[in-house]
């Protein structure tokens, strides 16, 4: 039986790559524009193997990866990666002409405004999106399969038409496509992140992998959620401490007053506070947002703001191993660069754990050997 060779596009800290791995695949290369994710990768070869190519996927072809991944033209492939997100409001499209912000304006102003319409047309810009490069990778590179990740609002309005045209893209040139939406929580990661995912393949449709876990309280017969403090407990001593992780500043003693999962809306009238701040719903959500140890963690940001939570439950920022821990990258992973990218890379991988249920799906259906690592997944 074939191995299960995997090429990670826009690899970042590797995720995506180590959850292939996890469910038992070879990967062979990963790629990232990045220095210090390629840095990353390169500190942890140990766990992920193959190759990592730092260039961008503008000057590479299919014919090129496979080189750089030591496979021949008919060798087995699978293609995974996300690509960034910040080109889908306007590189391939122009769709927002400003209506929804005149609105979102209006509203706050008290004016009677109707809300605007989804918009109905597209016009192309010049430049090729990220996710055009992607595809052409999979095809130049004969993938017999392919997993494109990104964040849900890819789904939004402004957005999907990019989506669209990669399903359109993908089944013209005869693969078959599953798209599905998942919570990271419900595949046994101690974080709620939602994540989208394109399963594409020649050998037919892929199933949307089963959630193994649920909240008990609903009564699903599946295993409990997994949850934020016995995930990060092995980091509370002094050994891990991060200078960074000190929080002080304007809002440091209200931070202290918030109980455990909540977040600004402790100094509320609402919530019954007897000399409120804020009123509520007007602060962003995971404004001075503090995690439970008793809960799922609410979703890493990569680029947090100075009071943006989750914030430790002691009130202090979270240390990069916690962080990299509700991400379920092993415990002694190592990320490199100084803080600020270190958190950059944990917040936008895909966890672990949830990309090796999603990649043990397609290479099942594939039939192509997994190091008999999929059944423990």
């Amino acid at each position: 039986m074939p191995p299960c060779n995997v090429i990670d596009l826009f690899a970042g800290a590797g995720g995506l790559g180590l959850g292939a791995v996890v469910a038992g695949c070879d990967l062979r290369l990963s790629v990232d524009n990045d220095p210090w994710s390629c840095r990353t990768l390169e500190a942890n070869a140990h766990r992920h193997g193959g190759q990592v190519l730092e260039g961008n996927v503008l000057g590479l072809t299919g014919e090129m990866l496979r080189h750089e991944a030591g496979l021949k033209a008919d060798d087995p492939l699978l293609v995974v990666g996300g690509a960034p997100c910040q080109p889908f409001s306007k590189a391939a499209y122009w769709l927002d002409p400003g209506d929804d912000a005149a609105y979102r304006r209006a509203r706050a102003a008290g004016r009677p405004v109707e809300r605007p319409a989804p918009p109905t047309f597209v016009r192309p810009d010049a430049r090729r999106t990220l996710v055009e490069e992607y595809w052409r990778l999979v095809a130049e590179s004969s993938a017999d399969a392919f997993i494109f990740e990104n964040v849900r609002s890819i789904t939004h309005p402004r957005h999907r038409p990019i989506l669209e045209a990669l399903i359109r893209a993908a089944e013209a040139a005869g693969y078959s496509t599953t798209f599905f939406a998942a919570n990271a929580v419900e595949y046994g990661v101690p974080q709620r992140r939602q994540r989208v995912f394109l399963l594409g393949s020649r050998e037919g449709s892929a199933a949307n992998p089963a959630p193994t876990h649920g909240d008990p309280a609903k009564g699903i017969d599946l295993l409990p959620f997994e949850t934020a403090g016995p995930a990060i407990a092995a980091f509370a001593d002094e050994r891990y401490f991060e200078p960074e992780e000190v929080v002080q500043g304007r809002w440091a003693a209200h931070l202290e007053e918030i109980l455990p999962g909540w977040n600004y809306k402790h100094h509320t009238a609402w919530a019954g506070h007897p000399r409120p701040t804020w009123e509520t719903e007007t602060r962003f959500w995971n404004f001075l947002l503090k995690l439970s140890p008793n809960l799922p963690s609410w979703t890493i940001n990569a680029s947090p703001g100075p009071w943006v939570g989750p914030f430790h439950w002691s009130s202090r920022r979270l240390r990069t191993p916690e962080l990299a821990a509700l991400q379920t990258f092993p415990a002694n992973y190592r990320f490199e660069g100084p803080r600020r990218e270190r958190v950059r890379q944990i917040g936008n991988a895909v966890p672990v754990t949830l990309a090796a249920h999603v990649v043990a799906q397609v290479a099942v259906m594939l039939g192509v050997s997994t190091s008999g690592v999929v059944a423990a997944v």
